[in-house]
């Protein structure tokens, strides 16, 4: 659907985009994160051509940028950080010239509007001047507004930035009722809404993707260590420690505190691909230890945006 190659951005001597390469398929719900900064609003207006590159290439199904942007317009539907709307419009009157802006026939604009008043849940708004509304309902009405005429790709910026955490939820609801019939590019740094939202992230920094893959797969690579939480009834922890830490791939075993009276909790930090949990199941077998808790955890999302996107 969009193929992206050597796309590089250059603000006088400032590279904010240094030759990205990026492939997004049809249907998918890609995220697109990174720190203030890292180039994600610039890689958005690039592809929706707001901007110019500075060197590389757009291929949008058959057509490229560099030739054939009007066309390119046609398919993608655009909502920028802060959504360009006129504050003094009544709601249906914004939403029924935005139609007429993008070509749509009288029957069309009229089924369009009705279809997004109840996909965004603007139905008891539409009345209202967009002025008054919430910054929740001005971001619904800039989605209403994005996908007025149908397009098969959404850009979305920032797109939850601001909302309160019931606005969030309802944003995100909307995003993933679209995304069964769209193509979707948001950007955020919400680690969360994109983890829940997103089928594919993509973390840039700097300028350049870091990292690409969906949430689980980035955290079975990232560097592929991950933590395993016991709780035991009956061992002391030097004898614990002794016992546990000669298992394959066991490199640091840290006591934390109990949540109840004789029981011991422990932290054990694994390096390796290979599954500790059988071994350390036979090994707490052979003893006469009670286990209560047996968790094993990758590294957070959080944890791994913060190692790719840190200053060293």
């Amino acid at each position: 659907m969009i193929h992206v190659e050597k796309l590089t951005k250059y603000y006088g001597d400032l590279c904010a985009v240094d030759a990205i390469d990026l492939d997004i398929r049809k249907g998918e719900i890609l995220g697109l994160l990174g720190p203030n900064g890292a180039g994600k609003t610039t890689t958005l207006r690039m592809i929706t051509g707001y901007l110019e590159p500075t060197s590389g290439s757009i291929r949008i199904k058959e057509h490229d940028t560099a030739e054939d942007m009007l066309e390119i317009k046609k398919l993608i539907g655009y909502l920028p950080e802060s959504a360009p709307l006129y504050h003094g419009m009544l709601v249906y009157d914004y939403l029924d010239y935005v139609a007429k802006v993008r070509g749509l026939e009288k029957e069309e604009k009229e089924s369009r509007i009705r279809s997004m008043a109840e996909l965004c849940g603007l139905s008891g708004i539409m009345h209202k001047t967009v002025g008054e509304l919430s910054k929740g309902l001005k971001q619904r009405v800039g989605l209403a507004h994005a996908m007025i005429d149908d397009p098969e790709i959404l850009v979305l910026d920032e797109p939850t930035s601001g909302l309160d955490p019931n606005q969030i939820v309802e944003i995100r609801d909307i995003i993933r009722a679209i995304g069964r019939e769209k193509t979707i590019i948001l950007s955020t740094h919400i680690l969360s809404e994109a983890e829940a939202t997103c089928d594919r992230i993509v973390i840039i920094d700097k300028g350049k993707i870091v990292a690409d893959g969906s949430t689980e797969m980035l955290k079975m690579g990232a560097g592929q260590e991950k933590t395993v939480s016991l709780v035991l009834v009956g061992a002391g922890f030097d004898e614990a420690r002794q016992k546990l830490e000669t298992i394959r791939g066991v490199s640091r075993i840290d006591c934390e505190e109990p949540h109840h009276e004789g029981e011991l909790r422990l932290l054990l930090t694994v390096a390796g691909p290979d599954d500790p949990r059988p071994s350390l199941y036979h090994t707490i077998r052979e003893t006469d230890w009670t286990l209560l808790e047996f968790r094993q955890e990758g590294k957070s999302l959080e944890t791994i945006f913060r190692e790719l996107t840190q200053e060293d």
